[in-house]
């Protein structure tokens, strides 16, 4: 009873999805210096210039928090635009501008890392995706994560 009613649903959304051929995208909403025209002219984009990509907090105490602010200016020629900044785990949380960033401007992304339930050497990487050359930019922050009295 229900196989006659499938096969007539399936035949009404091929025919459906194959009549509405006009739909078309404008190639003035994609600009992607790495077209296929082999225009790879990438002079006008922004650029991430940090003070520092790796931040060592050294000898923490389990259980303590700590953070740290990587320092960036935009050295292109177009707005920055930072669409996410993630952690590898949980333990670490980044902010990021959500605002775009003007060329010369400066700006920073907070990393906090929350050492409770941690110990030893802490190795952890914040992945941020812009609007860049290439699109991601890695961040490390390291700790040694002691118990106290413990050395």
């Amino acid at each position: 009873m229900f196989r006659p009613l499938i096969l007539i649903s399936i035949f009404c959304l091929m025919l459906s999805a194959c009549s509405n051929n006009n739909d078309t995208i404008s190639t003035d909403l994609v600009n992607n210096p790495n077209s296929a025209t082999g225009n790879n002219d990438m002079s006008n984009l922004p650029v991430f210039k940090f003070t520092s990509e790796e931040h060592d907090f050294g000898r923490i105490s389990e259980g303590e928090k700590v953070s740290y602010t990587f320092k960036f200016k935009n050295t292109g020629k177009s707005d920055l635009i930072i669409s996410s900044a993630k952690a590898t785990c949980g333990c670490t949380v980044a902010d990021y501008p959500k605002t775009p960033i003007k060329p010369g401007a400066e700006s920073g992304i907070s990393v906090s890392f929350n050492s409770e339930g941690r110990k030893g050497i802490q190795n952890k990487t914040i992945t941020v995706v812009a609007n860049t050359q290439p699109n991601t930019k890695v961040l490390t922050i390291k700790a040694e994560v002691v118990i106290l009295g413990i050395k």
